[in-house]
């Protein structure tokens, strides 16, 4: 049951900074590094999981590398493409982009 608890946390750990980025437009302050890292990480515990045959773990890891690999796709993308992404993603926010200069 602890398991269940703490994948649980760890799935939904990315919800709000990839919300934050949907509404603001912006990952200036998203670590491309931590992300990179992150996202390998999770491919890597994917496939022990599909090398042990442990459902839960590829379950876990397949989400988990979902919402690390949107939020590091979205730092990587220009400006103008995040907030098109945004917007189909959060329709009813009037946008208010970062400035492409204040863009990482």
């Amino acid at each position: 049951m602890v398991s269940l608890f703490a994948a649980t946390l760890s799935m939904v750990s990315y919800v709000p900074q990839a919300w934050t980025i949907i509404r603001t437009r912006s990952t200036k302050t998203v670590s491309l590094g931590m992300y990179l890292v992150t996202v390998v990480c999770f491919i890597a515990w994917l496939g022990y999981g599909v090398l042990v045959r442990q459902w839960p773990i590829i379950v876990q890891n397949i989400i988990c590398l979902g919402l690390s690999a949107f939020i590091l796709t979205m730092k990587l993308m220009p400006q103008r493409e995040k907030v098109a992404v945004a917007e189909a993603l959060d329709p009813c926010k009037t946008a208010r982009p970062a400035s492409p200069a204040s863009e990482e």
